[in-house]
């Protein structure tokens, strides 16, 4: 990473999407996805965001790139506030900013060839002439490991780890700074992933790429990424070097996630304690107060359903949002002396 220049910078960001109901079709609720999230992205590096479904990641992902409207707060790309712009006004940066989506099944037309998928953006921004594309798209498929004799052919003519790969090349056409790779390998085989994953970070050193890394999985994310934040139910709830993240997790829910992960050493894979969390992640439609983890947390305390914990930073370049972070070695609520949110509930 090159200095921190912050490419993408997020300030108190909300989306909430309103529930209609009713003969008159008024708001009756909203669901939470995105609540208040403060990040920034560093030029140059791999941002993993991970989290459940339903944690609000690809929600967040979609509406950096101005894919979804945003309700409060604002999304700065290059230091210009995108987030009153209009669709014209976004235009032009979008050749910066460019998605590979999670499903290399449902994201290619089955009606385009290839070269028509790949040439979509060039053409949308009017670049090149017929064979000038055609040439740029031959190139982009043997970036992508693909072979550039196949632009005549459909998406059913190849497998899902080389249809993702089309989509790589998509995404690449233009020449972007910044993409968001939402979920990129989970609906392929394991096998392919690590292709995938690699191409990923060759593409990123080759093209100086700077990526938001959306992922429910956090071993993978931990090869990819330089810092993983990671989200609860529309918050961000921790955040660090991947390292460091992987190594000494301080929010109770990242403990969690970390402790379902297999170790490759059976006999510490035996001894390891699993944190199973209780009850089910709350809906979004209807969050709990204060901290969203406190109806699953196995450090909970009264404070925790009364006053929601501030995002701050615990040591440096460590950030997480919870009252107890800084309990250690903590995997038992009644080694924490003092009242449980059990007697509260």
């Amino acid at each position: 990473m090159n200095g921190h220049n912050s490419i993408v910078d997020i300030r108190n960001l909300s989306i909430h999407f309103p529930i209609k109901g009713g003969f008159l079709g008024r708001q009756v609720g909203a669901v939470h996805a995105v609540n208040d999230v403060n990040l920034q992205v560093y030029e140059g590096e791999t941002l993993g965001l991970v989290g459940e479904s339903g944690s609000g990641k690809t929600t967040l992902g979609r509406a950096i790139l101005k894919l979804l409207p945003i309700t409060a707060g604002s999304v700065e790309f290059e230091g210009t506030d995108i987030t009153r712009m209009s669709a014209g006004q976004v235009r032009p940066l979008r050749r910066q900013m460019q998605m590979i989506f999670q499903d290399p099944f449902g994201s290619l037309d089955p009606r385009m060839t290839v070269f028509q998928i790949v040439s979509e953006p060039l053409v949308n921004f009017d670049m090149g002439s017929k064979r000038e594309q055609k040439t740029q798209v031959q190139e982009l498929l043997r970036i992508v490991g693909l072979n550039p004799d196949h632009i005549n052919r459909y998406p059913h003519e190849f497998s899902g780890g080389q249809r993702q790969r089309v989509g790589i090349a998509r995404a690449l056409a233009l020449r972007p700074k910044f993409v968001v790779a939402d979920e990129p390998v989970s609906a392929l085989d394991v096998s392919i992933q690590a292709q995938i994953l690699n191409l990923l970070e060759q593409l990123q050193s080759e093209f100086g790429l700077t990526f938001l890394f959306v992922a429910h999985n956090l071993s993978v994310v931990r090869h990819i990424s330089d810092r993983v934040a990671v989200m609860y139910l529309g918050h961000l709830v921790e955040l660090a070097g991947a390292d460091t993240l992987y190594a000494e997790p301080l929010h109770p829910y990242t403990q969690a996630l970390m402790s379902a992960i297999p170790l490759p050493d059976p006999i510490q894979e035996r001894k390891k304690e699993r944190i199973i969390l209780k009850g089910d992640m709350p809906s979004p439609v209807n969050p709990p107060p204060a901290c969203p983890f406190h109806t699953r947390c196995f450090k909970a305390r009264p404070i925790c359903g009364q006053v929601a914990p501030a995002f701050e930073e615990k040591s440096p370049g460590h950030w997480a949002a919870c009252h107890f972070a800084e309990v250690p070695g903590v995997t038992h609520p009644e080694e924490i002396k003092g009242p449980l949110a059990q007697e509260t509930a």
